[in-house]
């Protein structure tokens, strides 16, 4: 409930099962280990920044996300960076903190298929 007698939609309200699938051209598929560990320290980095306020650090971040997730076929990284820039920017802790949150999700749901 939002204090208005409203209820509001979590978070993570447009994440159907679909948006975990990802499908990774084969030839990547030796640099998806050091990838998806480098999405897992950047979401600690994303939680401490935010933690911080520290707005131009999310905001580089955001940026970042947004150009790698598409390189390698993970475009609702790009997504979620998209959104971090742009809260970043406008200085809107609580979308940060929705969108930090859903990446965690999904970075622990994501299924990955290589072809």
């Amino acid at each position: 409930m939002d204090g208005k007698g409203k209820t509001t939609a979590p978070y993570n309200r447009g994440m159907n099962d679909e948006a975990y699938k990802v499908k990774v051209a084969k030839d990547l598929e030796d640099l998806i280990p050091a990838f998806m560990r480098n999405r897992n320290k950047e979401l600690e980095t994303l939680k401490v920044a935010l933690a911080a306020a520290d707005f131009e650090q999310l905001r580089q971040l955001g940026h970042r996300m947004k150009g790698v997730g598409n390189s390698y076929g993970f475009a609702h990284v790009s997504v979620l960076g998209q959104e971090i820039e742009d809260g970043a920017l406008s200085g809107d802790r609580a979308s940060l903190e929705a969108h930090i949150a859903q990446y965690g999700d999904y970075l622990s749901k994501v299924q990955i298929a290589f072809e």
